[in-house]
């Protein structure tokens, strides 16, 4: 089964414009602090988003409908809307990745990290956990915190960042993070709920980049 095409809108780059392969995509938001760009399924919503703004297009996915069951659903719940959510988002593996919190009810972001040239997505998960952990508690918030990722909790849980990515000049800004973000889980105590966000009973987590 062939690949479905699509377009590439780039708004902040070394050049700007709709590419329609990802390595042409990816030449323009490569070492460009502040890249700003997101994937299309057709031409004409990339190009209506080119003339549009960037943050009226992050984040936004199709409308959910869960596959779980009404039982299902009612036992889950609904999301705490006092809370903050966190996701991270990497083109590859490694890739250029970039990490960042949001409000989880009005979806208004918070803090947003990269792009870096190259991560993973579990290392920007953590970061946007420990990201998360310190902004909650400088703030003195009782808002709890939701991830996506059962990787991230379980690391920040062990105050490690257990990535098999080996260090280089490529990513030694994107290490200096990790190496900080694990002293601080050192270093500090913190009262914040960190919480999976269920992702097949209420969709994608309000942070997501909304690039899939």
């Amino acid at each position: 089964m062939s690949k479905k095409k699509k377009y590439y809108t780039v708004w902040k780059g070394h050049k700007t414009g709709i590419f329609e392969k990802w390595n042409d995509c990816k030449a323009q938001i490569k070492d460009f602090p502040g890249a700003q760009y997101k994937s299309f399924e057709t031409f004409d919503a990339a190009k209506k988003a080119l003339n549009g703004n960037y943050r009226d297009y992050i984040g936004k996915s199709k409308s959910f409908k869960s596959d779980l069951s009404d039982a299902q659903l009612k036992k889950i719940g609904q999301p705490n809307y006092n809370s903050i959510s966190v996701d991270a988002a990497s083109s590859g593996n490694p890739g250029i990745m970039e990490y960042r919190g949001v409000d989880t009810k009005s979806k208004k972001q918070l803090f947003i990290q990269g792009p870096f040239p190259e991560g993973t997505n579990n290392i920007g998960e953590f970061l946007a956990l420990v990201h998360g952990l310190a902004l909650l508690k400088k703030n003195d918030s009782q808002r709890i915190l939701y991830t996506d990722s059962k990787i991230a909790m379980s690391w920040v849980r062990k105050k490690t960042c257990n990535t098999k990515l080996p260090r280089n000049p490529k990513n030694e800004k994107l290490f200096e993070l990790v190496d900080r973000a694990v002293i601080w889980l050192k270093e500090n105590s913190y009262k914040t709920t960190i919480v999976k966000w269920e992702t097949k009973a209420w969709g994608e987590i309000p942070a997501d980049f909304g690039r899939k």
